[in-house]
């Protein structure tokens, strides 16, 4: 057997249990504009408006993929934003793991902090692993986690949630008592419709939820956006 010939054929038998379909996506995973075709998506990591402050690995286009059945969930939720006059904007869903990575790697550079002030300004960079913003794994990469807030239907503008999303402190846990009265409601809104269709939220992160019941549960993906 030729080196050619094995490795195509691990490439194979690594895929397999998965299996793809005409679309390059693995079984089980769909783009999600082709169910929800009015979700708004801005996928943050495919711009330079994060953390980072660059274009993360993996993401080649503004595509959110999630697994059908988030998807179809996620799809309940906007169908009931929609009667408000409402609607998700989606910031991540699937993420590849080369774009975890990416962060783990940027994460060590320490010098590197051009958007330090608009997402980590009381959190020292060398501490990003210690306190848990930076990790090896994340559950994007199983598929059914995603980021999201809400935007008025009509103008576009978000509803404000009291810090922008992906900021790095206590101002995103859900329950920060620092925030008006307005901004606790709208995070009190987002909470419970996505808790009333099986998402579970991270409580440290207002925009972070997973679906309950999530059909990869201990596979983590490194496909890539396209």
């Amino acid at each position: 057997m030729t080196y050619k010939t094995f490795f195509l054929a691990l490439t194979l038998l690594l895929i397999a249990p998965f299996g793809y379909g005409q679309d390059d996506l693995p079984d089980g995973f769909v783009r999600v504009k082709t169910l929800i075709p009015d979700l708004d998506v801005e996928l943050r990591y495919y711009g330079t408006d994060n953390f980072v402050g660059d274009t993360i690995d993996g993401y080649h286009s503004n595509t959110l993929i999630l697994t059908r059945v988030a998807a179809e969930q996620l799809k309940l939720v906007q169908q009931e934003l929609r009667k408000k006059n409402l609607s998700l904007r989606v910031y991540d869903g699937y993420r590849p793991q080369r774009a975890v990575n990416h962060f783990m790697r940027w994460a060590k550079t320490l010098n590197d902090t051009v958007n330090k002030s608009k997402f980590y300004p009381n959190v020292q960079k060398k501490h990003l692993f210690k306190e848990e913003y930076i990790a090896s794994r994340s559950g994007h990469s199983r598929g059914s986690t995603l980021d999201v807030t809400i935007i008025n239907a009509e103008t576009g503008e978000p509803l404000d949630m009291g810090s922008v999303y992906d900021f790095f402190g206590e101002q995103s846990w859900v329950d920060y008592r620092g925030i008006s009265k307005a901004q606790k409601t709208n995070r009190q809104l987002l909470q419970n419709i996505m808790a009333k269709y099986n998402f579970k939220n991270y409580p440290k992160e207002w925009w972070h939820f997973t679906l309950r019941g999530e059909p990869f549960p201990t596979t983590y993906f490194d496909f890539p956006i396209n």
